[in-house]
């Protein structure tokens, strides 16, 4: 079975999943923000084959998301480190474990956010940085961007009128 392939989509979700939507792309960038940059260090980590770790680390590397720098002369030792584009996903692995906090744990969190400095728990959220209001499916909607196409533009038209969650106001009503 072959792929869909998103990378030529106009979908900025679309495209980012093609980069790292597949699921140990995400634990290697989770293990890159922990400070693991060598090949067995993700190995160990990940108890995932030689084979399939080599695959997406050149993936992640193919599309900027972490860059190989030599450490090693003798035998040639990459370590595999972020980005500017690979750390602006930050946020979004954040998201994520906060997601995960509030919706899968049963009993108790097993990962718990803290400030550096301060040594207190966070409690993530996206905010606008203009307004720095709290973005929420309640204030925020979707439109086409300079760069959308005819199939984007028709595809987000339609989903005006389905942007709300049952029991939340109609997203699509811009007045």
């Amino acid at each position: 079975m072959q792929r869909t392939q998103f990378e030529n989509s106009d979908c900025p979700i679309a495209q980012s999943l093609a980069l790292v939507g597949e699921w140990w792309s995400i634990l290697i960038l989770r293990d890159a923000f922990h400070g693991l940059t060598e090949f067995d260090e993700f190995q160990q980590s990940l108890q995932l084959s030689p084979t399939m770790l080599t695959r997406r680390l050149k993936h992640l590397v193919q599309h900027r998301i972490l860059y190989k720098h030599p450490y090693q002369s003798r035998p040639v030792r990459y370590e595999y480190l972020l980005t500017p584009r690979g750390k602006a996903f930050f946020p979004v692995l954040i998201s994520l474990l906060h997601w995960g906090n509030t919706a899968f744990a049963r009993d108790d969190i097993a990962v718990v956010p803290v400030h550096r400095q301060t040594g207190l728990p966070v409690a993530p959220v996206l905010m606008d940085k203009i307004s720095q209001e709290m973005l929420t499916l309640d204030n925020l909607t979707l439109v086409p961007g300079p760069k959308a196409g005819e199939s984007m533009k028709r595809r987000l038209k339609n989903l005006q009128g389905s942007l709300s969650l049952a029991g939340s106001p109609n997203l699509g009503n811009t007045e």
